[in-house]
């Protein structure tokens, strides 16, 4: 839905919309993360809501003008709450033949494909495997309006007087680029112009040239001809306060901020660097003036067995890793559970296995994290469900870790790692502390027994060097009470049963379930993780077809939430919707005995709400007797095929 208005450009009529969907796709070294940062920083200080979705090429430099070699940025803002990205896209900026090809089947049909057209020559065809120029294909050329833009060309012309080699010159042009699309969009050049200022005052003559390529972008859309309108999006209704725009490992590290602040102890975070987690410790290195500790180690296995030393010690202690990583920290793992000390382990997941998808999303190590361990090793997990959400799901992971004494592992995903949305800022006032005590006398007479339990089941978290409080710790079997070495098979059996159950009554601590849509029907989706934002726009979408479809998601993944049983059973079909082949629908399935069914992809991408309204319909027309469901998604694919 649009408005056509008076624009105050003097050649084109400005279209008032609801939202837009642009993606900018280039070579790894086109600097697309940066224009798409820079359109997202702006589309937030407008006022709009925003969902991105970054896509880094997997190799640290594949080929360039490789299809292995694109990068892409895709970022949607709007004038209403949103949840996701996009599904289809209204503009796409391409800089050269492989970014085009990997990327136009996202494009809407009539939606504006905008090419640096200096681009499209016969080398760079050539690496992009095309024999022939796509820009004169029918089925380009019909399907979408087609922008061609000479963007290398006019932007050697306008820095040329800062006197730049061709080579310099070039690099600027994602910044022309950038200026066209705010022309287009009607965005503010004025903080991006003070982040080039910022980020190249060192350098007076790249500053002045990106300046000038962004303003001849802006002013080739301003004087030409090759646009019937511009578009313009409404500052969202958003909740009154302080905004600011967040991206997921972002959000963590600053949630681990607070969590700490809260309990009054020093931040240590121990890691090894690994695509990616590997934002949250360059954030966190910032603040050191925040009591953080920040230890980038040789290995997995050291980053976490320090994080450990530092629990024992007292501090608040993190370790972070993806897949790969944490598989090398699961004996560490275990060793946290029989030491039974509070430490935060995060899985920001990616494309498995081995090295598999490194900058792509999945959610694939539900099982890893639940079941990678030797022996009956339990350990409670939670899920953060967006970029915002980070900063709360840890903070709640450091609460259950230090009232019941167990390490926590939080996923998190490539999707929601480098996604951004605005955020609401809180106050620090407003956060009750999570209270931490250490024992300073003995607790049984005159003997300190560091494996005597309160009614949560944790044990006393004592400080080594407090006098009278000396105790023993290791890998070994603890005797109950005493934590000296055991090898009684009574003994072992209780200590596991002790251990399961401490983990298993965190559900008596964690809220009841809360449901979307109605209490009982025909369909009830379970998310869980990053694809928050697609099932519950699939959901609500569904809801107002009319379609009987409520929708839950999980941040608590062990111990489930207390109600989840019965919930389940309240609508006559369940289906899981996971970027992966069944996890979370087998333990559903295992726990509750719920024929829940799955809608499953694992092509490193996440969802999209249309596909997830498809399966919805199918479900639901398999439940009422009624035929295929002829979605928009199927008649789309038909027109590509």
């Amino acid at each position: 839905m649009s408005t056509t208005i008076d624009s105050p450009s003097r050649t084109r009529p400005m279209q008032i919309i609801e939202s837009a969907t642009v993606r900018l796709a280039g070579d790894s070294g086109d600097g697309m993360q940066l224009v798409g940062n820079q359109l997202t920083n702006t589309s937030a200080l407008a006022g709009n809501d925003v969902a991105t979705f970054p896509d880094y090429p997997a190799e640290i430099r594949a080929p360039r003008g490789t299809r292995a070699g694109v990068s892409g940025f895709q970022v949607q803002f709007a004038a209403e709450d949103i949840f996701t990205p996009g599904d289809e896209v209204d503009a796409l900026v391409a800089m050269n033949p492989a970014a085009l090809v990997t990327n136009i089947g996202d494009l809407k049909r009539g939606g504006l494909l905008i090419v640096n057209s200096d681009s499209f020559d016969e080398k760079d065809l050539r690496l992009a495997e095309l024999k022939s120029n796509p820009l004169d294909d029918p089925q380009i050329t019909q399907n979408y309006r087609v922008i061609r833009v000479p963007m290398t060309s006019l932007t050697r012309k306008a820095v040329e007087s800062t006197g730049l080699s061709v080579k310099l010159a070039d690099r600027c042009k994602n910044f022309f680029a950038m200026g066209l699309i705010f022309w287009l969009y009607d965005r503010s050049l004025e903080p991006t112009l003070r982040f080039i200022r910022e980020k190249f005052g060192s350098k007076p003559e790249i500053a002045e040239a990106n300046e000038l390529a962004l303003k001849a972008g802006w002013n080739y859309g301003e004087t030409t001809e090759i646009f019937a309108s511009r578009f313009h999006v409404d500052p969202a209704r958003l909740a009154p306060g302080v905004y600011k725009n967040v991206m997921g490992n972002q959000a963590l590290a600053w949630g681990l901020m607070t969590a700490a602040a809260r309990s009054n102890v020093d931040l240590f975070y121990g890691s090894y660097p690994i695509t990616p987690a590997s934002d949250i410790l360059h954030e966190l290195a910032k603040f050191k003036n925040f009591r953080v500790k920040t230890f980038q180690a040789e290995d997995e296995i050291a980053a976490i067995c320090a994080a450990i030393g530092a629990a024992f010690g007292g501090a608040m202690a993190v370790t972070a890793s993806s897949g790969p990583g944490i598989a090398l920290k699961a004996e560490a793992m275990g060793l946290g559970v029989m030491l039974e000390l509070p430490l935060l382990i995060i899985d920001v997941q990616r494309g498995g296995p081995s090295t598999g998808l490194p900058t792509k999303t999945e959610q694939a190590d539900l099982l890893q994290v639940l079941y990678g361990r030797n022996g009956e090793c339990p350990l409670p997990v939670l899920a953060a469900r967006s970029p915002a959400d980070c900063f709360d799901v840890v903070q709640e992971a450091w609460r259950i870790a230090v009232r019941y004494m167990t390490p926590v592992v939080v996923l998190s995903d490539g999707y929601i790692a480098n996604g951004a949305e605005p955020w609401r800022v809180p106050r620090l006032a407003d956060f009750d502390p999570i209270p931490i005590h250490h024992p300073t006398e003995p607790n049984d007479g005159d003997r300190f027994l560091p494996y005597l339990r309160d009614e949560k089941l944790a044990r006393p978290w004592a400080i080594p060097g407090t006098p009278g409080l000396e105790h023993r710790i290791g890998g070994l079997e603890k005797q109950d009470g005493t934590g000296n070495v055991s090898y009684d098979p009574q003994n072992h059996e209780k200590m596991v049963h002790l251990r399961a159950r401490k983990v298993a009554q965190i559900a008596q601590d964690i809220p009841e379930q809360a449901v979307f849509g109605p209490s009982e029907g025909d369909l009830l989706l379970v998310s869980w993780g990053g694809t928050y934002g697609a099932c519950i726009t699939a959901v609500q979408e569904c809801l107002q077809q009319g379609l009987s479809v409520a929708h839950v998601h999980l941040r608590y993944l062990n111990p489930f939430p207390r109600n989840l049983g019965s919930l389940l059973g309240n609508y006559r079909r369940v289906l899981v919707a996971e970027l992966n082949l069944g996890q979370l629908r087998m333990l559903l399935r295992a726990q509750f005995l719920v024929d829940a069914r799955g809608y499953n992809k694992v092509q490193g991408r996440p969802f999209t709400v249309g596909e997830l309204v498809e399966a919805i319909h199918q479900h639901v027309d398999e439940l009422n007797g009624q035929g295929a469901f002829a979605s928009p998604a199927k008649e789309k694919e038909k027109v590509r095929t």
